[in-house]
């Protein structure tokens, strides 16, 4: 294939994904400069914030790369109390930062989804309605999605982790609380609710292949979602995919694949959001700038308390877990700015293909 040819169209096949995620050296720089290209001109810019808020740390799922995963006795379990969470949602106010994202371990007891509902219309009703919510709690039925929604939440993020059935299976169990299509059901309850739908997956994870990431940016496509959560796989000791830790590419390979979906996703679907994962910077220093750099537009600096961020390792080493909100403020203005970027403050963020493809609809 010409890659000069290949790089003036704006959708490609399954085999165009393929090499574009093989490209390297120099070939591979023309992906990330196109998709930069591209993002100035479909969006700018401009980077949006979500002030991440990591609720409780209890989960029920047994996820096989997840380091909150139930079968862990080492995390020290805990739940944010409601005053906690409302001095989040306060400080992110004062910081500007407009939008806030509550993430937490999968549950589904009444108990704890009336608690999400009364969380959120809470954080509406101090904030006076100035700040955007995403939630990120897992596989609810649609009458608890429903509920969330009419309290407030506008977007939510559900990752698909991996959109091939085989591969989903070597990171989950294969159960009734762990189930490929259970999760595709529920992706589209979000989008039909009328939540800005957000997926992911990880990238560099044992047993996958090229093929599988080039099947992932078509599934987005095809879902047509608002919105794409994706970095790099990071090894948990204390999970059962750590044996295989030695077979999964190196930090260098990882953080360079992960560039290259988030490029090739940008030129493909030129108006979603696209986060840069704190991953990324666990994995290279200035790996948020990279991904940003590379086509995504949001960030998520971290407002939960520092006593419970040892407590919330998905993954290990991560980024940031000691730094103070209000030192994350400072130092992501300056980090964007060295890029030629700048922070959005008191802005939603909101997706700018969801929001054409809603006014399409009225």
């Amino acid at each position: 294939m010409d890659l000069e040819t290949l790089l003036q169209k704006n959708d490609f096949d399954k085999q165009e994904i393929c090499f574009l995620l093989s490209l390297q050296g120099e070939q591979a720089k023309k992906l990330l400069d196109k998709s930069l290209e591209m993002k100035l001109k479909y969006l700018d810019n401009k980077v949006h914030l979500r002030g991440l808020i990591e609720y409780s740390n209890i989960c029920e799922k047994n996820c096989l790369y997840c380091g909150l995963r139930t079968h862990n006795a080492k995390p020290v379990r805990y739940t944010m109390t409601d005053e906690e969470v409302f001095a989040c949602a306060e400080l992110a106010m004062q910081m500007n930062y407009g939008s806030v994202a509550l993430q937490c371990g999968e549950r589904s007891d009444k108990a704890f989804t009336d608690k999400i509902t009364h969380l959120v219309e809470k954080i509406k009703k101090v904030s006076d309605g100035k700040l955007g919510i995403t939630l990120s709690c897992g596989e609810q039925t649609k009458e608890v999605y429903t509920q969330w929604f009419n309290a407030g939440a506008h977007r939510y993020l559900l990752r698909i982790e991996s959109s091939n059935e085989d591969l989903y299976y070597k990171i989950h169990p294969k159960n009734n609380m762990h189930s490929f299509f259970r999760r595709l059901e529920c992706i589209d309850t979000l989008q039909n609710i009328g939540y800005q739908t957000g997926t992911g997956v990880m990238i560099g994870l044992p047993f996958q292949t090229v093929e599988d990431l080039a099947e992932d940016i078509l599934f987005f496509k095809k879902k047509d979602v608002a919105m794409v959560g994706m970095g790099p796989f990071i090894p948990h000791s204390d999970t059962p995919l750590w044996q295989y830790s030695e077979i999964i590419p190196n930090k260098k390979d990882r953080m360079l694949l992960t560039l290259k979906m988030i490029a090739v996703l940008r030129i493909m679907m030129p108006e979603i959001n696209m986060v840069s994962a704190t991953a990324n910077q666990t994995l290279d220093p200035l790996g948020r700038e990279k991904a940003i750099m590379a086509g995504a537009n949001v960030i998520m600096p971290n407002l939960t308390p520092n006593k419970y961020r040892e407590e919330y390792l998905i993954y290990p080493d991560k980024a940031c877990v000691g730094d103070k909100p209000e030192e994350c403020y400072h130092c992501l203005d300056l980090r964007m700015h060295s890029i030629d970027h700048e922070i959005l403050y008191s802005e939603w963020g909101d997706s700018k293909a969801f929001l054409k493809k809603n006014a399409i609809k009225q």
